[in-house]
């Protein structure tokens, strides 16, 4: 009973992540908005403004929920997705993570701090490796709806750590973000942020 019960639950689970998927056709329409800040297909041309091309689906959903709701803070962005319903979320969603993000170069001069800081952390001052959540090329984890970090503008990961050090940015799941984020140096979000610009 008990066992069929369970695998009952499963097939829900299972339908309802395969009904949930967006379509990246009217995806592409609705987001005629967003390109003037995030690229016609994701790749943003300003360092201000992240890339979304072949971030996860899941990441980009809660995002723009969370901009939607106000857990995420952005004048801009709360405004812009103010009229999204869950159906448009799910296809923006889908367009943006259906296009290739084209990456980036790392600074040569950060490149030993920041592989370090991105491959093993700090043992020693309880600052986990990036790559335990995000995967050795940043490609991220999308069944945990971590997002891909490879090729990110090395500007807006470093704004991105520093507001989760300040805490002013607070959508991380159980503070995991705001934990790592708050034992790094300056120098150190400036140096992995860079890093992170390189992957590929």
């Amino acid at each position: 009973m008990i066992k069929q019960f369970l695998i009952t639950v499963v097939m829900f689970a299972i339908a309802g992540s395969v009904m949930a998927a967006g379509d990246p056709v009217a995806g592409k329409k609705k987001a005629a908005l967003c390109i003037g800040c995030h690229g016609v297909d994701g790749n943003s041309a300003n360092p201000d403004w992240p890339s979304l091309a072949g971030q996860g689906e899941g990441y980009l959903a809660k995002q723009i929920r969370d901009f939607k709701t106000g857990a995420r803070k952005d004048d801009t962005m709360n405004a812009m997705v103010g009229g999204l319903n869950e159906a448009d979320i799910a296809n923006v969603s889908a367009f943006f993570a259906s296009n290739k993000a084209k990456g980036g170069e790392a600074a040569k001069e950060s490149l030993e701090l920041g592989q370090m800081l991105y491959r093993a952390g700090d043992a020693s001052r309880g600052i986990a490796a990036c790559a335990s959540c995000h995967g050795p090329n940043g490609a991220g984890n999308p069944a945990a709806k971590f997002p891909a970090l490879a090729g990110q503008h090395a500007k807006y990961t470093e704004k991105a750590l520093k507001d989760f050090s300040l805490s002013t940015r607070s959508n991380d799941l159980n503070s995991m973000m705001r934990v790592v984020a708050g034992k790094l140096k300056d120098s150190e979000m400036k140096a992995v942020a860079e890093y992170i610009a390189g992957l590929h």
